[in-house]
């Protein structure tokens, strides 16, 4: 396992970079792999990590691409609630990349 080292306390990962302990996430642990990422966070990134983190504390799953997009239509609207807004903010693959970020671990189908 590796780990992250963010305001001087170390975070358990896996070899992908998510993190092990859920339970650890902060924003501070969400900017920090945002950087890993290459993704400037805005009001609209935190927006889209706070809404994947409430769907996973109700559903215990990280959704796929197809979910989360339909998901987030019906809670934040019609425009953003599209993939070519969603694979802008998060270039790499709004439920894989956008997962990470959250601190959650990596959508089921996702290579």
């Amino acid at each position: 396992m590796a780990t992250i080292d963010v305001n001087g306390k170390s975070y358990e990962t896996d070899e992908e970079g998510y993190l092990v302990d859920l339970s650890q996430w902060n924003e501070d642990v969400g900017g920090y792999l945002a950087q890993t990422e290459g993704v400037a966070m805005t009001e609209q990134h935190w927006e889209v990590v706070n809404f994947l983190r409430d769907y996973y504390n109700e559903f215990q799953i990280a959704p796929a691409v197809r979910v989360l997009t339909k998901a987030i239509g019906k809670k934040l609207g019609p425009e953003k609630g599209n993939s070519q807004y969603l694979y802008e903010l998060f270039p790499y693959g709004p439920a894989k990349q956008a997962c990470k970020i959250a601190g959650l671990p990596k959508p089921t189908g996702c290579v």
